[in-house]
């Protein structure tokens, strides 16, 4: 809105003000500009159904599944998995706060605490940690179909060709969903969700149907002998737990821009994500005990699983819930968010649909096949890995948020430069310095054993540690609070 003062004016005035009022390009295009009331269509269910259809996929199945591998009866599983996502609940309802207030999405908000230069930082972390996740689920979606083929076509099993055939056939299909836009993925969740219950449930009885009851198939009994030896073992997995949505807890705020209100995605998130990722693990537990029961052996990838069972009708019904499972979890949590993140450092050049692109073709890059080698690889490579890298940007987030402006965001300054988030030269030195240290911390243990300890604990070591160290740095610049607050009124 112009000034009144300049309405009065002549027209080379009134242009003045609207140029000086206008975002700056840089920072600034049509996908990052705060949501308006009519776009905010998304209500409690549609967050129920967005966690329950990100979480029952492939990699999810896996994550419960490598534990009972890794030597955990069912009822620790459960209880890592339940007490991982309720411990990344936090954050993640914490970062979503401001999405839901204000509208905008995780590369804009992040610009509050790093400053707007100082914003790429995070959001390409961020961005990456996706790419690979995108490249992961792809590469799963392709095994899949791959070994489908293989059942019904037998003659196919060896031949190299067929699996990569397979890969980039669902790698193409998933650009094409990208194509479409944000309200294809809300259409696809709506109804996929409950189909994938239902998929699983089927899938679920079959193997119970195998393996002659659920006696059998939670029977196995835990293979640790004694505390230490579980706790060994334990830790690392609770971080990869917490750090299996880690990337989310940042980027929410990309979903919940477009709640019709805070209670929507409140309740939708705070029942979806446990509930959702407690039932569907118990399922992938369940389905590796009865493995061992039925084969001799736990087989942890539902894909191995499934290759199998040589009977068309089975092959079909895995086909199809795998495929729109990961097509789903790859397009939300995977492809939207890093497009934004990509489109944040050139808006003007890069738009979602590009950012997507950029996103798809980075995946391939990192070689998803090396990622997921075993379940080791797997859990305490990839996943707890990483959440050392993303635990201290969310650590520096809410601290920022919550603890130093109380909730309360200038939106017009998050679009323009030398305004008051411009810090020196766009970029905030007290987020940086918390940043790496953050990182440093909770990464050393992987290359220097005698602090491995940090690594087990790398997201909670990064989280606490970054977020601690940029709230006593923002303590000495009560100038930047007082600012803020006068801008916002």
């Amino acid at each position: 809105m112009i000034p009144a003062a300049a309405a009065s004016a002549n027209p080379r005035d009134r242009h003045h003000y609207a140029a000086e009022l206008a975002p700056d390009s840089r920072l600034y295009n049509k996908d990052l500009a705060p949501t308006q009331p009519a776009q905010r269509t998304w209500s409690t269910y549609n967050y129920i159904a967005l966690w329950f259809s990100m979480s029952m996929e492939v990699t999810t199945y896996m994550l419960a599944s490598s534990l009972i591998a890794g030597g955990m009866n069912w009822k620790q599983a459960i209880f890592t998995i339940l007490l991982g996502n309720l411990i990344v609940l936090i954050p993640m309802l914490l970062n979503a706060h401001a999405g839901a207030k204000y509208g905008i999405p995780f590369p804009v908000f992040v610009r509050a605490s790093f400053g707007p230069a100082g914003a790429n930082i995070p959001a390409i972390l961020r961005a990456i940690v996706a790419c690979g996740w995108f490249g992961i689920q792809s590469w799963l979606g392709g095994q899949a179909i791959a070994a489908m083929v293989g059942v019904l076509l037998p003659q196919t099993m060896h031949m190299p060709w067929v699996l990569w055939a397979c890969f980039l056939g669902f790698w193409l299909l998933n650009m094409a969903i990208v194509w479409r836009g944000v309200e294809s993925i809300r259409f696809l969740q709506s109804f996929s969700a409950p189909f994938m219950l239902l998929m699983s449930l089927i899938l679920l009885f079959w193997m119970l149907h195998k393996a002659g009851g659920f006696g059998p198939m939670l029977a196995a009994p835990s293979r640790f002998t004694s505390t230490s030896s579980f706790l060994h073992f334990f830790i690392p997995s609770l971080t990869a737990m917490v750090g299996y949505w880690a990337t989310l807890s940042l980027n929410i705020p990309d979903f919940t821009r477009y709640a019709k209100n805070q209670d929507a995605q409140i309740i939708g998130q705070a029942f979806g994500l446990p509930v959702a990722m407690t039932l569907y693990s118990f399922i992938g537990i369940a389905v590796t005990s009865a493995s061992e029961v039925v084969f001799g052996q736990p087989i942890w990838s539902p894909i191995t699983l499934l290759g199998r069972f040589h009977q068309p009708f089975v092959a079909f019904l895995g086909l199809i819930a795998l495929l729109v499972a990961t097509l789903n979890v790859n397009i939300a949590a995977n492809v939207v968010s890093p497009s934004n993140d990509f489109s944040n450092l050139a808006p003007r050049l890069i738009s979602f649909r590009t950012g997507g692109m950029i996103t798809g073709l980075l995946g391939l890059a990192m070689m998803p096949w090396k990622l997921m080698e075993t379940f080791g690889s797997y859990i305490f490579g990839w996943l707890v890995g990483y959440s050392g890298l993303l635990g201290p940007v969310a650590g520096i987030m809410v601290a920022d948020y919550f603890m130093v402006r109380g909730t309360k965001l200038d939106c017009y300054s998050l679009y323009r430069r030398g305004g008051i988030y411009e810090y020196r030269r766009g970029l905030n030195p007290a987020a940086l310095i918390a940043l790496v240290i953050g990182v440093v911390a909770a990464l050393v243990g992987r290359f220097i054993p005698a602090v491995a300890f940090l690594y087990d604990y790398a997201w909670f070591i990064g989280f606490l540690l970054s977020g601690t160290l940029y709230y006593l740095m923002m303590l000495a610049k009560p100038s930047i609070v007082i600012e803020e607050n006068e801008a916002t009124q």
